[in-house]
């Protein structure tokens, strides 16, 4: 008895080190991998002389005159906002700073990613209903065909799809970056094994004998047993979204409608003796805070949805 209980007492000291050990490891990983956000948040409160200067645990403080020179071109509009100011013009003043490529492109980026990750998850979901619940001659060649087109490089396909977006004439539109976005093999694959492990065929069967219509039951049914998934999807969709260059680089040209990774990319891009690094890591601040938004706001469906699966026939 006595030798149980050593034993016993052995086994949890062991398991408490290798707990202590495991806490270890991990809060060093979490630090290493905030510690580039923290230095992008320290060295968007400094001055361009100092970020060159030396490196500053610290934060500064020039964050609110960082993200003035951001919004305000002061080689190009000074005149016109100080001309503005003095006739106090505030609804012209407002209008052109939305019209800004900074502050446009946020509202370019939000709005294109918001609309792709709400249509890509909703369609996607929709495909993965007819394929899942109905049977029919081309089922297992269409889930299989889907399958291959997952397999096939955006870079492979990218002449053709932009010779169909100038037949549509589509290009340099945000038609052209959100309507695509719809066939996305990967969000559909991932939704189709969450109907498989959450969707029971006797739901869907119990709601047609009650006489529902099938796109009542799509969305009052079938969209809310599948929130978490959808959750999820929809975060990986916006962020993607969001951080694409690629693509918008290609069919964009017009300077008002350019995307937050467009807007770093030319800042950066810009005369090395010209470029202020202060207004180049709040740029890179303020393009990285919806992310954290959205991520804060959704990420309990995070686990939610991997956990998925406790109701199956």
């Amino acid at each position: 008895m006595e030798n149980k209980i050593q034993q016993f007492e052995s086994q949890g000291k062991n398991l408490a080190i290798r707990r202590f050990f495991c806490y270890v490891v991990l809060i060093l990983l979490t630090i290493l991998s905030l510690f580039p956000f923290y230095i992008m948040l320290i060295n968007a409160t400094r001055s361009h002389g100092q970020i060159n200067s030396s490196f500053s645990a610290l934060p500064g403080t020039q964050l609110i005159k960082n993200f003035i020179n951001l919004a305000i071109d002061k080689d190009t509009t000074s005149t016109f906002w100080q001309a503005a100011i003095a006739k106090q013009q505030f609804l012209k003043l407002a209008n052109y700073a939305v019209n800004y490529p900074v502050l446009r492109g946020m509202f370019n980026s939000l709005f294109i990613a918001a609309l792709t990750a709400i249509f890509t998850t909703y369609f996607s979901a929709m495909t993965s209903y007819g394929i899942y619940m109905y049977n029919f001659k081309l089922k297992k060649f269409s889930f299989n065909f889907i399958m291959a087109v997952m397999m096939v490089p955006t870079q492979v396909s990218t002449l053709g799809f932009l010779r169909l977006l100038q037949r549509l004439d589509l290009m340099d539109s945000y038609v052209g970056l959100i309507v695509p976005s719809i066939a996305a093999p990967i969000v559909f694959f991932y939704l189709f094994q969450s109907m498989e492990a959450t969707l029971p065929y006797s739901i869907v069967e119990a709601a047609r004998v009650d006489g529902c219509q099938e796109f009542i039951t799509f969305n009052k049914i079938v969209l809310p047993m599948l929130k978490p998934a959808i959750a999820v999807q929809a975060i990986f969709a916006f962020v993607t979204s969001w951080n694409n260059f690629f693509i918008p680089a290609l069919v964009i040209d017009d300077k008002t409608k350019w995307t937050v990774p467009i807007v770093i990319a030319n800042a950066r891009n810009a005369d090395y003796m010209n470029n202020d690094q202060g207004i180049t890591y709040m740029l890179m601040t303020l393009a990285i805070l919806p992310l954290i938004i959205v991520y804060l706001f959704l990420s309990r469906y995070i686990i939610s949805g991997a956990t998925a699966g406790g109701v199956k026939e």
